[in-house]
């Protein structure tokens, strides 16, 4: 995935977000801040964007995004339930109305057999709004292998993130 057609999907992010008046926010482990780079490349993105988050280490999780440490110790970094708890924390920890969660293995150290380089979690959490003042929060998970060199591991990472909150956001009533 080139820089072009990252580019291409953060601008069709945005144009969604603004659209429904949505304020966006991630939590980026492995992809070190590069989904938010796309995002704020975008001309107007502070219409849209609220703010990143790059919790590389454990400790950044769960200091910044209030990930339980009992997540980590069960079920580890790279996990869909360590993705889950991260999307929830930059959700309640910023203005955002929808949030991606990035956590992964992009090599080419690190993998294991139960986890290979390439092996990325995401998290999607959007708030609903409901009757009353109430808020839910909707939050899924999801699991990519990908294949590649670390840059490119990372570069498909992105374009996941971004094109998952597309069609969230495309769903979402005008």
């Amino acid at each position: 995935m080139d820089d072009a057609a990252l580019l291409h999907l953060a601008n069709q992010l945005g144009e969604s977000l603004k659209a429904r008046g949505l304020m966006l926010a991630l939590a980026e482990s492995c992809t070190g801040g590069m989904a938010a780079q796309y995002v704020t490349a975008i001309a107007g993105s502070s219409n849209w964007f609220d703010c990143g988050f790059i919790t590389y280490s454990n400790a950044a999780k769960q200091k910044l995004l209030e990930v339980k440490e009992q997540t980590l110790t069960q079920y580890g970094a790279v996990s869909e339930q360590t993705a889950h708890d991260m999307a929830v924390g930059a959700l309640q920890h910023s203005l955002a109305d929808i949030v991606a969660s990035i956590t992964g293995i992009a090599g080419p150290d690190g993998g294991t057999e139960s986890k290979p380089v390439g092996m990325v979690c995401f998290g999607f959490a959007l708030k609903i709004n409901q009757p009353h003042n109430q808020t839910n929060i909707q939050v899924t998970t999801q699991t990519m292998h990908f294949t590649g060199n670390r840059d490119a591991i990372r570069r498909q990472s992105v374009a996941k993130a971004l094109d998952t909150l597309i069609t969230l956001t495309l769903s979402l009533d005008l």
